[in-house]
């Protein structure tokens, strides 16, 4: 899948405000849905629909609860299907995460029809029925047979077999099916059969089956809404990954379990049908009532796991184009398609897919590629084998998208996605604990290859500003997370769902880019080459990987390590954290201790007490120097001491390759501050980035003095690079602070200090976004910082960026076809209202009536909560209350009032006055909707 939001991958704020508020709801409605659907009696999907309840009644208060009898089937009798609750079976197999090693599945016979005509669009409950024959290979004796399903219900079962191959695979036999159950703890169909199977031989199971189409979540088969061309429409897409397989189709549902697939979807004829693999052919269909549909088949596929299974029934067109004798096709609504926005995504894919057919010299298999945009796909992408699927914001690209990040990401994404059809697709972990072998080479190769097309883009810095920075933040060594994780430890289906964090994806990036740095380029790519070759339509374990790499580094001799690869990445994927590199550049001493988050005086009394074995790429005066490896908890490298010249300085970790955190002496970190002072150019970018980056952590988490951080700003006059303000701003005026606003006690201070420093590189950017804003639309590192340092200069008062804000909104205002450029649209909005009156607020309240777009909406709803008139915003406040030809649908008013400065106290009043009010309001959303924050004040949590 896509990178997680918290990495450098994009998520809209209207995504990350709903996704938060909706989290609650989501979960309560999971639970429900379990209730609903646990129960799988042999009765008509309407039926369950309605009543959700079991057939048989419930024991009478304080009778003993027996299980349900079972009477075997006889010639006529109909075969019962029911789930059985834990307390009423022994303990078995189905108590476990893993499946059983009897069976081995080869093939997939499918066949999904769901029920979707245009003309019903808002038919509640919509569901499809289906049909699996899925042939086995029974590899120990076993009268008992598992496999996955959830919430799916049973019509009927049967085994054939065992299979004879020498009559192409006809059946010499019938294996009795006597009860069907469910487990639903571990979400297992089971299958009690009358007599055992044979090891060695091969059979059929014939299921048929009915299940739900999700409009709620975007999991399993499910239902997007959507207008195009002006008509209300809707497409069914699926998402299978991590373990949604088994919502879609009883399945073995675990990535070590390939086999072929032959795929069948039934849709009403005025839809296309996609999947994995080509078309194949199409016929004819007429149901019970004289309906026609139209049965679209496809190509078998290659071996691949349940995951990866893709099927999309969708009323869109496509741009397509030729790449290396295959086709892609971008599919998107009409509207999109008409307007060019799937263009650029189609323009880059042939390219990328190139590249990295040439990089690892394994051409992609599949004869097509088909790239579906979904208008909600919760702002992810899935990259399944022939039909990779995106939400719509993340790969199409609109004309007035040019002054945004958007073409960066976009491109950066659909690298990821297309890179996992060798790391994934091509070879797959052999369980989900090594999802990261996945995720993070794909998150790797998505900067590396994106470079190699764009070489103005700094590859480092966007490294650092996509992937290390987040996850160094939330990485320490008391964290249950490491990148590698034992399968034993994994109980519960839902532990699978969570691997998919900034842990898999960027700290897994990290370490692909760490094992790049200390072998090299060359070393790196020819492991990587034997390893997909190797594993190429199979599956792999982290160790197969390290083995790859030994061979490759024992067939050289340049590079030495001082232990085995294994050993030397074991360190690192195995335990949490990552060290804290400490140098004296006094003695050359360096050490290493764990990172924590907060360092305590009594470091006794943590358990963190493994050490790493850690790379260290250094310059000293500028100037490379060899790698060297400390791989105990302290080393002396004489070659690393500062004489008495201040112009002698020491950087550990070149390029920022290292996954930790560097700490000098006083002497160390005084000759850094010297050198930025005196001149910062001579310390490359990406160590200006990592000087400030390292030192306010450091400092946040009492590892050095506050002054030592400050230090290294005072240099800042003299920078020119908008991503290290970026980065000094991020730590310097948090959240917390700009929330206490200038009655903080350090305002004047700062504010003093700071406008000092910020106004040469203030000059730079508003000079061009007065003159040639045209002129950013390729610069990503200035794109994703300037809303910060836009909006720090207006919070301490410049009056050039108040001044400039009241200009760019006005003149908006008076002529709506000169748009304020999107960088900073936040800041210019929120302060084009803080400084006008109701004449600024009424024309964006107008202008938020008339957007229909959902980010936009939020993003107008935020800046409607700017104003300083508390008139204006007790008025705005009552939309949350009172019934209103106004829809405030996407975010919570009395939130978006109380985030600011003077709105915080109206809202705190407003609350105070009409608490009841308030409270049913949000009671109807069924979510908490306060929090309280450090300095007890009330911050709202209501989410719609």
């Amino acid at each position: 899948m896509g990178p997680p939001s918290s990495s450098g991958f994009y998520v809209s704020r209207a995504g990350a405000l709903l996704l938060a508020g909706l989290a609650a709801a989501l979960l309560l409605a999971l639970a429900v849905l379990a209730a609903l659907y646990g129960h799988c009696a042999r009765v008509l999907p309407s039926e369950l629909h309605h009543s959700g309840v079991p057939d048989t009644e419930p024991s009478q208060p304080g009778a003993p609860e027996e299980p349900p009898p079972t009477p075997k089937p006889g010639p006529t009798q109909e075969l019962e299907v029911a789930a059985t609750p834990r307390k009423w079976r022994p303990p078995g197999p189905w108590d476990q995460l893993r499946l059983p090693p009897w069976l081995v599945p080869l093939h997939y016979e499918l066949e999904l029809w769901p029920l979707l005509r245009p003309d019903e669009l808002s038919v509640p409950g919509l569901r499809f029925t289906g049909r699996v024959n899925i042939t086995v290979r029974c590899m120990a004796a076993t009268a008992r047979l598992l496999l996955h399903s959830l919430f799916l219900d049973c019509e009927s079962a049967e085994v054939r077999g065992p299979l004879s191959p020498d009559t192409k695979d006809a059946t010499v036999g019938r294996v009795p099916v006597d009860e069907v159950w469910f487990a639903l703890d571990m979400q297992y169909m089971v299958l009690e059969l009358g007599q055992a199977l044979q090891p060695g031989s091969r059979y059929e199971l014939q299921l048929s089956f009915s299940g739900p189409v999700y409009q709620d979540t975007r999991e399993g088969l499910f239902l997007n809404l959507y207008t195009d061309q002006g008509k209300r429409r809707a497409l069914l897409a699926s998402q299978l990954e991590p373990t949604f397989a088994r919502n879609v189709f009883p399945c073995f549902d675990e990535p070590a379990l390939k086999a072929t697939f032959n795929i069948t979807i039934i849709h009403h004829p005025s839809y296309v049908a996609l999947s994995n693999m080509p078309k194949l052919g199409q016929s004819e269909k007429e149901d019970v009532n004289g309906s026609k549909w139209t049965v679209t088949t496809f190509y078998t596929t290659p071996h691949m796991p349940t995951y990866l299974a893709a099927f999309a029934v969708c009323d869109y067109e496509y741009v397509s184009r030729i790449e290396r004798g295959k086709e892609i096709r971008i599919w998107a609504r009409k509207d999109a398609i008409a307007g060019g926005n799937a263009d650029f995504a189609l323009n880059i894919t042939g390219p990328i897919f190139s590249f990295l057919e040439d990089l690892f010299n394994i051409s992609y298999p599949l004869p097509k590629t088909d790239i579906i945009a979904l208008p909600t796909f919760d702002n992810r992408a899935m990259e399944n084998w022939g039909l990779l699927m995106f939400d719509e914001s993340l790969l199409l690209l609109q004309p007035n998208d040019k002054l945004t990040e958007k073409k960066t990401v976009i491109s950066y994404i659909v690298c990821h996605e297309i890179g996992h059809q060798w790391f994934g697709n091509l070879v797959t972990m052999n369980w989900w604990n090594n999802i990261w072998l996945n995720e993070g080479f794909a998150s790797y190769f998505e900067v590396g290859v994106i470079n190699y097309f764009n070489p103005k883009l700094p590859r480092d810095e966007i490294f650092f500003s996509n992937i290390l920075h987040g996850v160094l933040r939330e990485d320490h060594a008391l964290v249950s997370r490491a990148v590698s994780r034992k399968v034993e430890n994994f109980t519960e289906t839902n532990e699978i769902n969570e691997l998919f964090d900034q842990f898999t994806y960027n700290k897994g990036a990290s370490m692909a880019r760490m094992l790049s740095s200390f072998l090299n380029e060359k070393i790196f790519i020819s492991a990587l080459k034997s390893y997909l070759e190797t594993f190429s339509y199979s599956n792999a374990e982290q160790d197969d990987l390290w083995r790859h790499f030994q061979m490759a580094v024992d067939e050289q001799s340049k590079i030495l390590l001082p232990a085995t690869v294994k050993s030397i990445m074991d360190s690192w994927t195995h335990q949490s954290g990552f060290p804290i590199i400490t140098l004296n550049a006094s003695t050359g001493i360096m050490k290493q201790e764990p990172f924590y988050l907060g360092k305590v005086k009594n470091q006794s009394l943590l358990t963190h007490n493994d050490t790493w074995i850690v790379p260290i790429l250094w310059m000293k005066n500028g100037t490379t120097q060899s790698l060297v490896w400390l791989d105990n908890s302290s080393k002396v490298f004489p070659e690393m001491q500062v004489s008495d010249s201040d112009h002698d300085w020491v950087i550990l970790n070149l390029n920022m390759t290292g996954y930790y955190r560097v700490n000098y002496d006083k002497l160390g970190w005084k000759r850094l501050n010297q050198q930025l002072e005196k001149d910062p150019k001579a310390i490359p970018v990406i160590h200006r980035l990592q000087l400030v980056d390292d030192a306010f952590s450091l400092s946040k988490n009492n590892y050095i003095e506050i002054e030592t951080a400050l230090d290294l700003t005072k240099y800042l006059a003299e920078e020119d690079e908008i991503i290290v303000w970026h980065a000094v701003l991020l730590n310097l005026v948090t959240r917390d602070l700009i929330f206490e606003g200038k009655n903080h006690d350090i305002y004047p201070l700062l504010k003093k200090y700071l406008l000092k420093r910020l106004i040469p590189i203030w000059n730079t950017y508003s000079t061009i976004i007065r003159e040639n804003v045209a002129a950013l639309q390729d610069d990503y590192l200035a794109l994703i910082s300037l809303e910060k340092v836009f909006g720090t200069a207006c919070w301490l008062g410049l009056e050039d960026c108040l001044q400039l804000s009241k200009e760019l909104f006005r003149n908006w205002m008076n002529h709506p076809e000169n748009e304020i450029p999107y960088p900073i649209k936040n800041v210019i909005l929120c302060y084009g209202i803080a400084l006008g009156n109701d004449k600024e607020w009424d024309f964006l309240l107008n202008i938020y009536n008339n957007t229909t777009k959902e980010e936009e909406r939020i993003q107008l709803a935020y800046a409607l909560g700017c104003s300083k008139e508390p008139w204006i915003l007790n008025r705005y406040m009552e939309h949350a209350i009172a019934p209103s030809p106004l829809t405030f649908n996407e975010t919570n008013i009395i939130e978006a009032v109380a985030a600011s400065e003077v709105g915080r106290y109206i809202a705190k009043d407003f609350l105070i006055n009409n608490w009841q009010a308030v409270s049913e309001s949000c009671s109807s959303f069924a979510v908490t909707c306060w929090r309280s924050t450090s300095d007890s004040q009330f911050m709202p949590n209501c989410r719609q």
